[in-house]
């Protein structure tokens, strides 16, 4: 019983200790969040005073991981006027070796995120002209995840060099680093070559978001540009994923790659016979009277000449594909509907020239030698 009431005296400092530290810790905590809600509280009345909404959105992305980052801050400051014992304070320092680039890589991300949100709301793809924006959304859209790759790459680099063992076993891998490195760069040499196309396809923009292409032999429009691929929206809803480096390497369409402005073409095929200025002018008339037609530029010409048929051409113009598509189709109906209605005479006939005076030989006779 004795020796117990010892134990328990010679507990009680260290017990005291422990609260005193406690307590510390909470009160430096509570200031800490407390500070970020005045801060957080005062930056959303600034903002909300600005027209924008991009001050908004980076707030709203970096408020919370300041927070955390702040009562990191606070923690590890006040950690080093605690009287600790050797062992919590060589612990207290691994976890916040371990926590810290944790908190500020998130924080990092966060900033950068916003940096891509400010970006979308100031570049508006949807509009008619939207050239300058595509280029822009492009760009900030790769550099983001290039930028994002690499502060996880940091991030988790210093958490794990905060540990003891594994910081000796990278200074202990640096003399080997040289023939690692060829075998990891022969093993991954697909994933390295997409990669760094990903990175120069941002600065030469041989295509940018929203961008309608032509590649395998597939119409769409670029959806998504990752680091090592490409998501591409057909026009029947199915994604076609294409590496980067293909589009760096092998040639495809770009129908948007300085206007979205088009050209489409319609073919007619009519009888020789037909009245084609007749038609020239119904054509006119057809596409004026079509809101997709962008007042540019429109013609009619006779294109070719085949057996029993003649090639008419209209060309049309319009303000992007889509529209193209519909005005082309729009075009051809019409006319269609024209020639089968009002000049049947130019629907395409099947001729047969009589020979012998107006009789046909019977079938496997030989034809009468021309003179």
């Amino acid at each position: 019983m004795h020796d117990f009431l010892i134990d328990v005296l010679r507990l009680r400092p260290s017990l005291a200790a422990a609260i005193e530290v406690s307590a510390t810790l909470a009160a430096a905590l509570g200031l800490a969040l407390l500070a970020h809600r005045i801060i957080v509280a005062m930056l959303r009345r600034l903002t909300s005073r600005t027209p924008g909404r991009g001050d908004d959105m980076v707030l709203a992305r970096m408020a919370n991981p300041m927070r955390w980052v702040l009562a990191a801050l606070a923690l590890s400051v006040t950690q080093r006027g605690l009287p600790l014992e050797p062992w919590a304070q060589a612990l207290w320092q691994q976890a916040a070796g371990f926590v810290l680039p944790g908190l500020i890589g998130w924080l990092a991300i966060a900033l950068i995120r916003a940096l891509d949100d400010v970006t979308t709301i100031r570049h508006d793809i949807s509009v008619a002209d939207n050239l300058r924006a595509r280029r822009r959304r492009t760009r900030v859209a790769i550099l983001t995840r290039i930028a994002i790759f690499t502060v996880v790459f940091l991030t988790a680099c210093m958490m794990l060099l905060s540990i003891p063992a594994v910081r000796n076993v990278g200074v202990t891998l640096i003399a080997s680093a040289g023939l690692a490195g060829l075998a990891v760069g022969a093993a991954a040499q697909p994933a390295l070559k997409n990669l760094i196309a990903g990175i120069q396809l941002a600065f030469t923009e041989p295509i940018r978001i929203d961008d309608v292409v032509i590649i395998d032999g597939e119409w769409g429009r670029i959806e998504e540009i990752r680091l090592t691929y490409v998501v591409i929206r057909i026009w029947d809803d199915r994604r076609l994923v294409v590496p980067v480096a293909k589009f760096l390497e092998q040639s495809f369409q770009n129908w948007t790659r300085t206007t979205s402005d088009l050209m489409g073409s319609v073919f007619l095929y009519v009888d020789p016979a037909a009245d084609i200025p007749r038609i020239r002018e119904k054509a006119g008339e057809v596409i004026a009277a079509n809101p997709r037609w962008d007042r540019r530029f429109w013609n009619l010409q006779l294109t070719d000449v085949k057996e029993e048929t003649i090639e008419l051409r209209v060309l049309v113009t319009a303000h992007d594909a889509a529209l193209a598509f519909d005005l082309r189709c729009d075009v051809r109906e019409a006319l269609i509907a024209f020639v089968a209605n009002d000049m049947p005479e130019a629907l395409p006939r099947r001729r047969q020239m009589p020979v012998n005076g107006g009789v046909t030989p019977p079938t496997g006779s030989p034809l009468p030698a021309h003179r």
